[in-house]
């Protein structure tokens, strides 16, 4: 993945897709810290994919260098021990749940309430994550479309702003089209997400994502000429 471009590397060890089984924090623990002594010395840039202080304070024996938290700083603690590790994070939008504000304006509402989390915390560096994705059975395709459409309106917070819609279900061209064929739909949006303001972008397809910010970085240093 990094010879391919990645920049940094999520490393998370349940999956946060919904309907996925669930797993104890005591075996999330176990298995991102075995996978972290593995990559230690690597010299390799790691975001830690968790919501739960427990495994993140399990995290902070490694070399990790982001915290990820699809909560939002939900949950109690969190936010402190991200503060007192001076990691930066990467904050999904979420009010009680990850991913349960619905629509645009919901959205809005919960990365304000992020922002004031992070001021109250002290955590100073942090990447707004609007939260595409079908997270709750409340959510719906239009509602990511929604936010897609108006994605420069996150430029707002004056913070950088992650587009995660590698692969996701809103983007099927048809109800029985598989992840893997999704591909294309995922690099056309994530081009016009970044010429609407996105400064990060999770993905699952590296070189070909890579290619697409090359491309998209090219245009916008012709545009300003």
């Amino acid at each position: 993945m990094t010879d391919a471009g990645a920049d940094m590397l999520d490393l998370g060890a349940r999956s946060t897709a919904p309907g996925s089984p669930p797993i104890s924090i005591g075996e999330e623990k176990e298995r991102i810290t075995r996978a972290l002594s593995e990559m230690d010395g690597s010299g390799i840039t790691v975001s830690v994919d968790t919501r739960y202080p427990e495994v993140l304070e399990a995290c902070l024996r490694h070399d990790i260098h982001a915290a990820n938290d699809i909560g939002g700083f939900t949950v109690p603690g969190y936010a402190a021990m991200v503060a007192g590790a001076g990691l930066p994070a990467i904050l999904m939008a979420a009010d009680k749940e990850p991913g349960d504000p619905l629509g645009l304006e919901m959205t809005v509402r919960a990365l304000n309430e992020i922002v004031s989390r992070c001021r109250d915390a002290g955590v100073r560096e942090y990447v707004l994550d609007p939260g595409i994705g079908l997270w709750t059975p409340a959510r719906t395709v239009e509602m990511d479309w929604e936010i897609c459409r108006n994605f420069s309106l996150f430029k707002e917070f004056d913070r950088p702003l992650l587009a995660a819609i590698s692969r996701k279900t809103f983007l099927r061209a048809t109800p029985d089209q598989g992840p893997d064929e999704r591909l294309p739909a995922t690099l056309g949006l994530t081009a016009l997400l970044l010429r609407q303001g996105a400064d990060m972008v999770r993905a699952h397809d590296v070189a070909e994502t890579a290619e697409v910010i090359r491309v998209v970085t090219r245009m916008n240093e012709d545009r300003a000429l």
